[in-house]
């Protein structure tokens, strides 16, 4: 086979596909990392735990309660009504 010279410019695109794998391999490790490290966004409520075979009390229930609040799940109204419900019902 004869030599070919090739010019600077005129590469065989190695060095664009070279970049192309690493840019490929770091985003893949990049997001097993952060898939590794996210922590569950789903909670299971009124479950008590299986060691504890009593209701739940209804401290715990406020607690929830609080939580649900804080993260927005319920309004302030809802809030209120269901605290004195528990409250009353203690």
């Amino acid at each position: 086979m004869p030599f070919r010279y090739q010019h600077p410019g005129m590469g065989s695109g190695r060095g664009l596909l070279t970049l192309l794998f690493i840019l490929i391999v770091v985003a893949a490790a990049a997001w097993l990392v952060m898939t590794l490290l996210r922590q569950p966004r789903h909670t299971h409520y009124g479950l008590a735990p299986a060691s504890d075979a009593s209701s739940p009390q209804p401290t715990d229930a406020l607690k929830i309660l609080d939580e649900r609040f804080a993260r927005g799940e319920i309004d302030a109204d809802e809030f209120t009504q269901r605290r004195d419900l528990l409250r009353s019902s203690s």
